[in-house]
């Protein structure tokens, strides 16, 4: 019971993927979170434990209460504990702001921000009984300028990174830091799904500063800084991972 463990939400692949194998290279047990992809989840799993960690995997919707609340119990199950939390899975319909149903609206903001709220309710919780933990969101460039088609997407990633904050001012008496990670546009299967995916890919590579595209790595390895003691007074921030792109908008 006293190894560590993260749970990663969205975790079968793309950057929560990244994440968990980097946190079990750094020795946690991990809770591999997914909503439709079972087989890559059990393959994530499989490379965990290839590394000499255990790992849970867990389908739930994390825009949903009640699906969140029976995760967290049954990894008080398999591991009595939680020292880490990735909020990491997201979703969303990219359409104009005009053309948004409001089942898209509901549909994007819990995945996006309600869970945020509500994993970090549980996860606090249970932080709290070992000491403290931390916690870690992963945000987007749309939260804070304007991207084609992201309304709904970049309005809910704003709601996370505000809530970043408060989280962060009301979770510190429990020793639990809470930050954020926004990036600019990384090449992984998320990015299919945009309509203007080549012109976002060429963008990328065309005008951001540091002279190449952001990898996952790099998101990882400011995640990674985040958890790290060196991070101790690093609190309610969004640590923007972009190449400098965001400096020429």
């Amino acid at each position: 019971m006293s190894e560590k463990v993260a749970v990663v939400t969205g975790s079968s692949r793309g950057i929560g993927k990244a994440i968990a194998l980097r946190l079990a290279k750094e020795g946690y047990d991990i809770v591999v979170n997914y909503a439709r992809s079972k087989e890559a989840a059990l393959q994530t799993a499989q490379e965990i434990e290839a590394l000499g960690r255990k790992a849970l995997v867990m389908k739930a919707n994390v825009g949903d209460v009640e699906k969140i609340k029976a995760m967290f119990a049954q990894v008080d199950e398999a591991f009595g504990r939680v020292d880490v939390l990735i909020n990491n899975a997201a979703s969303g319909v990219l359409r104009p702001a005009m053309e948004l149903a409001e089942s898209h609206w509901d549909w994007t903001m819990d995945i996006n921000s309600k869970a945020l709220l509500f994993c970090a309710q549980e996860a606090a919780k249970r932080m709290e009984k070992v000491g403290g933990g931390k916690i870690v969101s992963i945000s987007s460039l749309g939260s804070i300028r304007y991207l084609e088609n992201y309304t709904a997407v970049g309005v809910s990633k704003a709601a996370v990174e505000s809530l970043t904050r408060y989280l962060a001012v009301e979770l510190a008496p429990k020793n639990i830091s809470v930050n954020a990670v926004s990036g600019g546009a990384v090449d992984t299967d998320a990015l299919k799904h945009f309509p203007n995916r080549e012109e976002l890919l060429a963008d990328a590579v065309a005008k951001t500063p540091a002279g190449r595209m952001v990898k996952p790595e790099d998101i990882v390895n400011a995640v990674m800084f985040l958890l790290s003691d060196q991070a101790e007074m690093i609190r309610g921030q969004t640590i923007i991972v972009d190449g400098g792109r965001s400096l020429l908008l």
